[in-house]
C-alpha cells in the first residue's frame, strides 16, 4: 500500500501554495462563482492528463527529453503571459465601460479551458507526478494502480479545495463590482500572470 498519510500532507501543502491555477480560479470566481467552479473543474481535468501520462510513462519520456520539457515550459509561460495581457487590456477597456461577466455556456466553457490549459501546460504539475508522487508508492505493489489511486486522491482533494476557494473569492464581488476597484484587480492579476509566466520561461 502507498503511504497515504505522507502523500496527503504533501498534497495539502502543495495546494496551499498559490500558483497559476490559483490566479485563474480566483479571477474567474471574482466575476461569478459559476465561472470559478468551471475554472476549478478545468484545472482538475488538466491534472487528470498529468496523472494518466505518469501512469503510462509519458511523463518520464517528456522529462528525459530536454526539448520536449522546454517546449511545454515555454508554452505554459506564453499562455500565462497572454492571460496577463488580456487582463490588462480588460482593465483599460473598463475605463470606458465596466466589464460584465455573464454566466453563459460560452463563459463557463472559456473559464474551463483556461483552468485546463493552465494546468496541462504547467511543467511543475508534470514534475509532481514524476518525482514527488513516486516517493509514496510501494515498490512491491502494482505501480500503475497506485499512481492512479494517489492521483485520484490528489484530484478529489483539489476539487474540494478549489470549490472552497471559489466561495471565498466570490465574496470579493461586492468590492470588485465598483469600476475603480475592478480595474485595479484586473491590473494586479494581469501583472501577476505576466510575472509568473516570465518566471516560468526563465526557469531552467
Amino acid at each position: 500500500m502507498p503511504d497515504l498519510v505522507g502523500f496527503l500532507g504533501v498534497v495539502l501543502l502543495a495546494y496551499l501554495v498559490p500558483g497559476p491555477d490559483f490566479l485563474v480560479i480566483v479571477r474567474a470566481a471574482a466575476r461569478r462563482p459559476a465561472l470559478g467552479r468551471a475554472a476549478a473543474y478545468g484545472a482538475q481535468t488538466g491534472l487528470c492528463v498529468h496523472m494518466c501520462a505518469a501512469a503510462l510513462g509519458l511523463s518520464v519520456i517528456a522529462a528525459r527529453s530536454a526539448q520536449a520539457f522546454t517546449a511545454i515550459r515555454l508554452a505554459g509561460a506564453a499562455y500565462l503571459v497572454c492571460l496577463g495581457v488580456k487582463a490588462l487590456l480588460e482593465a483599460r477597456e473598463g475605463r470606458r465601460r465596466p466589464p460584465v461577466a455573464t454566466v453563459t455556456s460560452t463563459g463557463r466553457r472559456d473559464s474551463f479551458v483556461q483552468g485546463f490549459l493552465t494546468n496541462v501546460l504547467n511543467p511543475k504539475a508534470a514534475l509532481f507526478f514524476l518525482s514527488v508522487l513516486p516517493q509514496f508508492v510501494d515498490r512491491g505493489g502494482l505501480l500503475t494502480e497506485q499512481i492512479f489511486l494517489l492521483g485520484v486522491l490528489d484530484i478529489v482533494i483539489g476539487v474540494g479545495y478549489w470549490l472552497a476557494l471559489v466561495r471565498v473569492a466570490a465574496r470579493l464581488r461586492g468590492v470588485l463590482g465598483r469600476p475603480a476597484w475592478r480595474r485595479r484587480w484586473e491590473r494586479i492579476t494581469g501583472c501577476l500572470f505576466i510575472a509568473v509566466g516570465a518566471g516560468m520561461a526563465a526557469a531552467e
